[in-house]
Order: structure tokens, then sequence, then C-alpha cells
């Protein structure tokens, strides 16, 4: 943009109310032909409305935003792929699937975690499918990063069938040692939901029955 074109742009901003907070200088307009709501881009989230980070970087509103034309799998558990924990029983703007498979589901928080973490290695944490995968997340509005994966540098490359089994808390309160674990309670162990690679159990971190996902301190 050219500095005429940026003066103009924030000019008409000022006069936009956000349809999310209701306040002023919203600059984002949706794309769909027609529609007039105009948000905030730290807005978006509440309002589930989807910017796709790529090409011309469109922007939808919550009525307007491209959803996944697919169906459930009845063998499909209602757990998050990257975090093993709960997930809605159906797709959703919180509630995402992958295209190849489609049997892997996950938090869009998640895969937001995963894509900017896994860098150009980003693809299904399940089915390991990358090109209709990522191209699907990314007209879903996921953000992908061009650099290399976050872990890389890791001395240890743990197979990536295996699910990380222990509480790597600095200090761990759990009788039964790192490796106890609980399906529900203070032992319940908790993944990190970006790399999945370290874990805490619940106690040991202090987390509470309402927190809804968990990062090691490396992510």
């Amino acid at each position: 943009f050219l500095i005429g074109d940026t003066r103009r742009i924030i000019r008409e901003a000022a006069k936009k109310s956000c349809f999310i907070c209701c306040k002023m200088g919203a600059s984002i307009t949706c794309c769909e032909s027609g529609c007039d709501r105009t948000f905030h881009l730290p807005c978006a989230p509440n309002g589930e409305c989807v910017t796709q980070y790529f090409g011309a970087y469109r922007s939808f509103c919550w009525e307007h935003r491209p959803q996944q034309a697919l169906q459930l799998l009845p063998s499909q558990e209602n757990t998050c792929t990257i975090c093993l924990h709960t997930v809605e029983d159906r797709i959703s703007y919180k509630t995402m699937v992958c295209p190849a498979c489609q049997d892997a589901r996950f938090h869009r928080q998640c895969i937001q975690r995963l894509a900017l973490h896994a860098g150009i290695s980003f693809r299904c944490p399940r089915c390991l499918n990358q090109e209709p995968f990522m191209m699907q997340m990314l007209i879903m509005g996921i953000r992908l990063s061009k650099r290399p994966p976050s872990w890389e540098s890791d001395k240890e490359v743990r197979p990536s069938d295996q699910r990380h089994r222990r509480c790597d808390a600095t200090t761990c309160l759990c009788p039964g040692g790192r490796e106890h674990v609980e399906a529900d309670g203070p032992w319940q162990l908790w993944l990190c939901s970006s790399c999945a690679a370290e874990g805490t159990h619940q106690l040991c971190s202090s987390l509470g029955s309402s927190t809804y996902s968990w990062e090691c301190n490396t992510c």
C-alpha cells in the first residue's frame, strides 16, 4: 500500500464498528458479496470468523466462513488427536477433522499450534497426509510457517506412533513416580497441546478441572 492508501484505510476503519466487541476501528470486512460485517483481527476467534493466510488473504464472518464438508465416522473417538482431551461430537469452528483419513479430530487451537511448530513438516498428526490436509487447513484459516520444525534440534527422536507416557514437571508429586498415570484425577497425564513430546500430571502443574489445554515450557 502507498502512504495515501494506508491513511484512507485507517480513516475508513475508524468509522466501522466490530460486530463482535462493538468497538470502533474494525478494518476487516467479510469477503462474502453483500455482507457488511466488519471486525478486528484479534476479535475473530471469539466471533468464529476465518481469515485465510494465503493468496488474497480473504476474511469471512461466522455466517459465511468456509466449512468442512465431511461427516464424522462412527469409529472415531471423541478425543483430540493432539492433546487427547474431549472434542465436540460434530464438526464445527472449534472442532476440525483431517480430510484425508477423516479419522483424526482436533481442536482448532491445537492444530494451529502444531502448524506453527511443525513448519514445512506440517501434516495430519494421525495419517501423516500432507498435501490435501495442508490445503484444507489453509482454507479453514490455519496459519502455516515456512520454517523447519521446532523439534529438529531435539537430540532424541521419538517414534511417531509412540505416545509420551511420563510426567516432565520440574517436581513430580506423584507417589507412584513420573511414569504412574491414571485415567482421571490428580495423576491424569496431560500432554503438551503443541508438541505432545512432554507431559505433566494434573496436580504437578496445578491444572484445574476447567483447564482447556496445557503447553510445556519449551513451547
